[in-house]
């Protein structure tokens, strides 16, 4: 029968690690503990002192600083399978879980699940051919050197990427590995994880491809399971249940969703509230009560909207997220790239999604089909959009996980500009302002409805000079409301005198700002 080694990174909470220790123990199965070394040693020491006298407990070989998106976190990951290697003789399997994990099955369940298919569950897409990625950096990940964490030195992240890209610098994946992505929630056979330590050991080309490649965690062990293991016995998925809600944001299980996670087709589930404490308490004693009477109906979806429409506040039905008014979040920094020419500001912001990886989106509150993610209905026409503005802007936020966030605006659209300086949140304004030619104002008054395909030319003459001013004076509105972080950058200036401007509003090093200031044709009608 399987026995399962769990792998578990964590950073914070030491006696909930200790509670899920000593239940994932329980029924004679082992974790591999890494706590972040960024965290308090009394904390750790804390873990090993409850800990000491349970066998079934090991550490991982080292303890390291695990920073997103860098090679640490893979790094940990291996300490603690190098640890449940060698202390777990007899473990078949090994299961990567967080502390915000909890089993959904019991041990019981679980095992005989395993012991029914000999293979390998991890998500492993192929990375250039798969939409995992969504925005940002895709290739540059790989073929360049990323020596620095892109979210405490941004400044050294972009301009280390920038010189290596400038001097031609690219580098090649290994010849024999085909790329792969998918979630870091994996389940992986004993022998799965022997041939990739030997792998560490044994191919050093690959270990310093990785270790200097961006998000890495996404892409290692993906790759190396695809390499090592025929195809026939993998399983693309994981056995870790995580759920997404109509307005594309992770799902928070709380107490009333205990039915809801043992009718799923999955092992653990991720992201239990800390709140909900009974729900911990319930599912606590799940993995080692022995059941194996689990319905699975995989219906996650339907049963989440009915438990969430009852609402938890003692109403029969709970509001829509967006009839609520929330900040965007003190911690967030939304970019207004503002422009009455729309093909210059798309332009632009082209150029940044190629330069940085910063999202961006292009005019949401004046096309109605600027492409948006699926968040529930808000996004569905302007009208929703403009109404609930701040709720979108953090959905978007939280849909792309990021904390900066451009979006381009009409310079009529000073409403919404004067709303999103008055969040809590950091709020940047680039205006760009531009010469119009009498025949874009004209293009620009039959866009708007000022006038048709059939307006004579002698009205449309007559029209112009009012047009024009309107023009000028929404440019005139926007400077006399003061507001901090507003930058211009001007279709008259050179791009010399372009780029401070945009490397202030972008915080970005001047050699990127000047190359977006070159876009080519970027205020050409």
């Amino acid at each position: 029968m399987a026995k399962i080694a769990f792998i578990l990174l964590c950073h914070k909470d030491p006696e909930a690690i200790v509670q899920q220790a000593e239940q994932l123990t329980a029924v004679g199965d082992y974790i591999a503990i890494h706590f972040d070394a960024r965290a308090p040693k009394a904390s750790y020491d804390l873990i090993r002192t409850r800990l000491k006298d349970n066998p079934n407990v090991a550490y991982a070989t080292k303890r390291i600083k695990c920073g997103w998106g860098e090679w640490s976190l893979v790094q940990a990951t291996l300490y603690a399978v190098e640890a449940a290697v060698d202390a777990f003789p007899r473990a078949t399997h090994f299961y990567m879980v967080s502390g915000d994990c909890m089993a959904i099955k019991s041990a019981k369940f679980a095992k005989k699940f395993l012991d029914a298919d000999d293979c390998d569950y991890i998500e492993s897409f192929d990375f250039f051919e798969s939409d995992w990625i969504k925005t940002g950096m895709k290739e540059e990940r790989l073929i360049y050197r990323h020596f620095f964490n892109e979210r405490t030195h941004k400044s050294l992240f972009y301009n280390s990427w920038w010189a290596q890209r400038k001097l031609g610098l690219e580098r090649e994946i290994p010849a024999d590995l085909q790329i792969m992505i998918g979630s870091q929630w994996w389940c992986l056979r004993r022998r799965t994880v022997e041939w990739i330590l030997d792998m560490t050991r044994n191919r050093p080309d690959v270990m310093r491809f990785f270790r200097t490649t961006w998000i890495p965690d996404e892409t290692f062990f993906q790759t190396l399971v695809r390499h090592l293991v025929p195809e026939p016995e993998i399983r693309t998925r994981t056995l870790t249940f995580l759920m997404f809600t109509d307005y594309g944001m992770p799902v928070t299980f709380y107490n009333d969703h205990y039915d809801l996670l043992l009718s799923q087709d999955f092992l653990f589930a991720r992201k239990i509230s800390p709140e909900a404490t009974a729900l911990k308490d319930r599912l606590g004693r799940l993995y080692a009560s022995g059941r194996d009477d689990f319905k699975i109906s995989n219906e996650g979806n339907r049963l989440f909207h009915f438990l969430t429409g009852r609402g938890r506040i003692g109403r029969r039905f709970a509001p829509r997220f967006w009839e609520t008014e929330a900040s965007l979040g003190r911690e967030r920094e939304l970019m207004i790239i503002a422009c009455k020419k729309w093909h210059v500001a798309k332009r632009l912001v082209g150029s940044i999604k190629h330069h940085t990886n910063i999202p961006a989106i292009d005019y949401l509150f004046n096309e109605e089909h600027t492409p948006l993610p699926d968040l529930g209905g808000i996004q569905t026409t302007l009208g929703k959009r403009t109404r609930h503005r701040r709720a979108l802007m953090r959905m978007l936020f939280d849909y792309y996980e990021t904390d900066r966030l451009i979006i381009c605006l009409d310079t009529a659209n000073l409403d919404l500009m004067q709303d999103f300086f008055s969040d809590r949140s950091t709020t940047r304004l680039l205006e760009i302002q531009c010469e119009f030619s009498d025949e874009y104002l004209i293009g620009h008054a039959k866009r708007v409805g000022l006038a048709g395909e059939q307006t004579a030319e002698e009205t449309m003459q007559q029209l112009l000079p009012t047009i024009r001013y309107d023009v000028v004076y929404e440019s005139d509105r926007i400077g006399d409301e003061g507001f901090e972080n507003h930058y211009r950058i001007r279709e008259t200036d050179s791009p010399d005198e372009n780029t401070p401007p945009l490397a202030e509003f972008l915080s970005l090093p001047e050699d990127i700002a000047r190359n977006l200031a070159q876009t080519p044709y970027l205020f050409a009608d």
